[in-house]
């Protein structure tokens, strides 16, 4: 089992901190695919390529409008903040 890269931090001074420490040697950027089998990593790329436009070909015509108008509703019916 690999270890998880630590995330990123979210505290603005942290944050800066971790940038500076970066790029002046200090600490090391880690890398999101340190640890992983390449294969898997390309296969996963693969499929996350193609996803939509798969989806989308499987579906009929009218799944696909249903599909549409619930996200439209979604999209407008978000509340504005004054």
């Amino acid at each position: 089992m690999t270890a998880k890269a630590p995330k990123r931090l979210r505290d603005a001074n942290q944050l800066a901190k971790q940038i500076v420490d970066i790029s002046t040697g200090s600490a090391r950027d880690q890398d999101p695919y340190e640890g992983k089998n390449p294969a898997a990593v390309e296969l996963g790329r693969r499929g996350g390529k193609k996803g939509g436009k798969a989806r989308a070909e499987t579906l009929t015509p009218e799944q696909r409008s249903k599909i549409a108008k619930k996200a439209a509703k979604a999209r407008w019916s978000k509340k504005v903040a004054d």
